[in-house]
């Protein structure tokens, strides 16, 4: 094997200059998509999510409704903005998880599959963090 194609194949050779930079395109692209095609649609709560939120069982729909608008546009800009980004994650991870398979449980799985891609990118910010080009390691390593 060429060394060029060595080193495009190996997951030894990390230039963590281009590793920050990537986590953060994916931090912030997740993250205002997050904000902007679907959370801030649910702010203020309209009532089919309101009823939505009825339909799945949880005690004061309104509120749960709130919060799931504010998990999604919230935390996506938190996430964005790589400020507090594991809980903001970790609240759309459990929304993410409520619309999976609370939401579109007997969907095809491409119904749910936006949900799941959500779930599963902030879960990878709620275990990895937001990476050193983040609010949150400038404010932790202080």
């Amino acid at each position: 094997m060429t060394s060029l194609l060595k080193k495009i194949m190996s997951s030894r050779n990390f230039n963590t200059k281009y590793d920050d930079m990537a986590l953060t395109i994916l931090r912030v692209f997740i993250g205002l998509a997050m904000a902007f095609s679907h959370g801030l649609g649910k702010l203020p709560p309209p009532e089919m999510l309101v009823s939505g939120v009825a339909s799945l069982g949880f005690p004061m729909p309104e509120f749960f409704a709130w919060c799931a608008g504010l998990a999604e546009f919230v935390g996506g800009i938190l996430s964005a903005l790589g400020l507090l980004t594991r809980p903001a994650a970790a609240f759309v991870v459990f929304t993410m998880a409520v619309a999976a398979f609370g939401v579109h449980a007997a969907d095809p799985f491409i119904k749910k599959e936006m949900s799941l891609l959500y779930l599963f990118a902030s879960l990878f910010f709620v275990i990895h963090g937001a990476g050193r080009w983040s609010i949150d390691h400038k404010l932790s390593s202080k």
